[in-house]
């Protein structure tokens, strides 16, 4: 199986149209497009019944203290763990191409609706959802597409890893507000084929 995208290339910076943030030399960050990049593939197996697209950051601080502090870094030594920026599935084996901004084309205060979406498809909700918990002005259920908003002062530029798989079931067996663990582990067992693209971005000066 095959993956591309005219948005990004593989193992290269994604652009800032498909990040929740960009650099502001003001402020540090500021709000971006949030577009979704445009993926295409090919060469799914036969007996594909649907598909499933999976965008997560594997880099994510295991711990926020240090996360956006002045005078302060996020050190390159500390524990990663992986955050879920897209959980889409339930697409028909049909398809073959997302087209570029067509599931995410701005940032949404308190999180786009869910889990309904294009293509009879369904999306679980991203990791935006326990960051903003406790943000008054920013918390809720974020379904669907939010791009990269790595900390400005990690050491370490992020990941960002793009993945469709081939599933053996026209739907998945989960119901409601799903999570990429969840959508994973129901997954599990059922995946005939998987292909990824990996793109990078960091919003530390010190590292552009």
């Amino acid at each position: 199986m095959k993956l591309s995208s005219s948005s990004f290339t593989d193992g290269q910076e994604i652009p800032g149209d498909f990040a929740f943030c960009i650099a502001d030399p003001d402020h540090h960050v500021c709000l971006g497009s949030n577009r979704n990049p445009q993926l295409a593939w090919s060469d799914a197996p036969a007996g594909t019944q649907s598909l499933a697209v999976i965008c997560h950051d594997p880099d994510v601080p295991r711990q926020g203290d240090d996360v956006n502090q002045e005078d302060r870094t996020v050190p390159a030594s500390l524990a990663r763990v992986d955050f879920f920026h897209w959980v889409l599935f339930d697409l028909p084996a049909s398809l073959d191409e997302i087209g570029e901004g067509e599931f995410s084309s701005d940032v949404t205060p308190r999180g786009k609706p869910g889990p309904h979406a294009p293509h009879d498809a369904r999306q679980g909700i991203n990791d935006y959802t326990s960051w903003f918990a406790g943000d008054n002005d920013m918390r809720g259920d974020y379904y669907g597409y939010d791009g990269p908003c790595p900390p400005w002062n990690d050491e370490i530029v992020h990941r960002y890893v793009y993945t469709v798989f081939a599933l053996d079931v026209a739907k998945l067996d989960v119901e409601g507000k799903v999570t990429g663990q969840q959508v994973r582990a129901a997954m599990h067992g059922h995946i005939l084929a998987q292909a990824s693209l990996t793109g990078t971005y960091t919003l530390n000066p010190a590292l552009k």
